[in-house]
């Protein structure tokens, strides 16, 4: 498997700024560009079967294509935030409008998709439903991957009951199996897939040969998430309902047929309003489909590359 390349970019914000890292791949020089974001407590490598994959069939397009996966602030390898409360998705909104705004300084962005898995999907939500904010290239294409407007209680108080604790593991299999417990939702894995995706999720505690293994991201993710209640989920879904019906991209949606997150009440609104996605549904999976699967990455490379 090839490497991305591992890049920076320095957000401002209330304190000194942060470092946002991000993992590149394909043409440095692409003018078609893919974003890819993951969920909550996710990171970039999350990504890595579906930009190779983009980047395969990519490769005959004109300039080829260039993705980046970028690693949300408090997560992977990015700079944790001074502020607890600077982890919500305006925020990151802004950072990723410095993000593009840097990848169109170092070589013109065309052509620009996103690839948004739950909190990445929001955050893609919130840049496509303001079209007077100062991207880089408008959106062409939004693939919203098992998130939308309206987001179920269940699944937050689900997350909420495990986001942020302080946890060590001895290896890198046993910290798998331990995410493989809360993580069954994701659907079928074989444990070579499984153990990939979990080996970016982990990082040494100290610099000794023994150290122990902890979760890449800063525990203190879970302190803005906590402070979100049922009445307050309602108000800021409707607010992402009037950034939806704003969207002018080409929408794809994705769904886990067993998702907690993403109902198919919501779903189904989602086709009729703003952008009417177009919905593909993933049985056997909950929240969130991994773009692993071989069916999941040919609905995503189809979608932005046919």
């Amino acid at each position: 498997m090839s490497e991305p390349a591992l890049n920076n970019v320095i957000c401002p914000d209330a304190a000194d700024g942060h470092r946002m890292a991000y993992w590149q791949w394909g043409r440095p020089d692409a003018s078609h560009v893919v974003v890819c974001v993951h969920g909550l407590s996710r990171q970039g490598r999350d990504f890595d079967v579906l930009a190779q994959a983009l980047c395969e069939q990519g490769a005959a397009q004109p300039g080829g294509i260039r993705v980046i996966c970028p690693d949300v602030a408090g997560r992977g390898e990015s700079d944790w935030l001074k502020d607890a409360m600077d982890y919500q998705v305006p925020g990151y909104a802004a950072d990723m409008l410095l993000l593009l705004a840097h990848l169109h300084a170092q070589s013109p962005i065309i052509t620009l998709d996103w690839v948004g898995t739950s909190m990445g999907g929001l955050i893609g939500m919130v840049l496509c439903g303001q079209p007077d904010l100062p991207m880089a290239a408008p959106v062409r294409r939004l693939v919203l991957n098992d998130v939308g407007p309206t987001i179920g209680w269940q699944a937050i108080e689900r997350i909420g009951a495990y986001l942020g604790q302080a946890r060590y593991f001895s290896t890198v299999q046993e910290a798998a199996d331990a995410m493989g417990a809360v993580s069954g939702s994701f659907g079928p894995h074989t444990p070579e897939q499984w153990l990939a995706l979990s080996r970016p999720m982990v990082r040494p505690v100290s610099a000794a040969a023994d150290s122990k293994l902890r979760l890449h991201y800063d525990p203190a993710i879970a302190l803005p998430f906590a402070q979100v209640t049922e009445e307050t989920a309602k108000q800021g879904g409707a607010l992402l309902w009037q950034l939806y019906d704003q969207i002018k991209a080409g929408t794809l949606l994705l769904r886990g047929a067993q998702s907690d997150l993403l109902s198919r009440e919501t779903a189904d609104a989602m086709t009729q309003r703003g952008p009417r996605a177009r919905l593909v549904e993933f049985a056997g999976v909950g929240h969130a489909p991994t773009l692993i699967a071989k069916d999941q990455v040919a609905a995503v490379t189809g979608f932005l590359l046919g």
